[in-house]
Formats: C-alpha cells, structure tokens, sequence
C-alpha cells in the first residue's frame, strides 16, 4: 500500500486542527496568553463582552481547570488528537458499514459535498439523541450546522456506549472545543 500521500497529509491536517480547536478556546476567551474572566448575567455568559448562553459556563470552567493545570498547549494538543482519532475512526466504520444506522456520518456516498446522516436525520434514531430538536433544527432550514454539531455528537457518545474501549467519553469541555464549520 502506497501510504506517501497519508504520510504528507498527516502533518497539515494535525495543524490545520490544532488551528481551529485553538480558535474555539479563544471564542470563550481562553488562549495561551490569558484567561478571561467569565460572568454569569441571568441566562447570559459574558466574556470579554461577548454574550454566551449561561449553559456553556459549566463546560468552559472544566476546560479552564484543564488548561490551568496542564498547560494551554498541551491542552489544545491532547483535544486535537482525540477528536482527529475519533473522526478517522467514524470515517473507517462508515465505510465499512460497522455503524448501526446504516447512514455516513462524514460523508455521503451519492453526493460528494453533502452528509449522509445530515439529510436522512428524521430516520435515524441513535441513544441520547432528542428526535424533537432534530425535526426541530431540520425543519428550520438554516441550521445544518448545529443539527451536524449535534448527530456528530450523539454518533460519538453512542459509540462510546457500544466501545469504550476504543471511543472515550466525550467530556462538556472537549465538546466546546469541537470546532465550528464541520459541514
């Protein structure tokens, strides 16, 4: 097997990852050079000005304590290389058809630009996923990218359930940090 073409992509895809989940941290104000502070105003976080919803307080002081006691770059590394492991992993299983809702995840085998389980997600029922806010978000119409955000997650905890030996569970903190624009 001619692995030249993994071997030069591997080093671009590690940086081009660590890049945006190090762009996710500084959204909540979290970069290798300071920690903003977060406050909390009603159902309202704000950092550095910017409004948040207050659910993501919880998550975003795990992933400060992360980042306190690691260290911001190792931190940003260790997130990048699991989320990158886990990703290879979904693509392997898709392909093979190992996933049980018979459905791609991060791809879709007639249409090279679309996912699968994005456009098939009325017909796919997977553990912890709430099929009201699927129809919810698939019914709006303009918000692919937080319906994806949320089966890519859900495809992830389940298999977490099914392998843990191979997927670990997804921590709040590591989810904050799955970066933006997946779709």
């Amino acid at each position: 097997m001619n692995t030249s073409n993994i071997k030069r992509y591997a080093p671009i895809a590690r940086k081009d990852f660590i890049a945006a989940i190090t762009k996710q941290a500084e959204k909540y104000g979290i970069s290798a050079k300071a920690i903003a502070p977060i406050e909390i105003k009603g159902d309202l976080a704000l950092i550095a000005g910017k409004p948040f919803p207050a659910a993501i307080a919880s998550p975003r002081s795990a992933l400060v304590k992360i980042v306190e006691q690691q260290g911001f770059n190792q931190t940003i590394e260790q997130v990048a290389y699991s989320w990158f492991n886990r990703l290879c992993a979904i693509r392997y299983m898709e392909l093979h058809d190992y996933l049980g809702h018979g459905r791609r995840v991060l791809s879709h085998p007639e249409h090279p630009t679309g996912y699968q389980l994005l456009d098939d997600c009325l017909d796919v029922d997977m553990p912890g996923l709430n099929s009201n806010r699927v129809k919810e978000l698939k019914l709006d119409g303009t918000q692919d990218e937080t319906l994806y955000r949320e089966l890519l997650l859900a495809q992830c905890h389940a298999l977490h359930t099914a392998m843990p030996f191979l997927f670990e569970p997804i921590d709040d903190a590591s989810e904050l940090l799955l970066p933006e624009n997946l779709t």
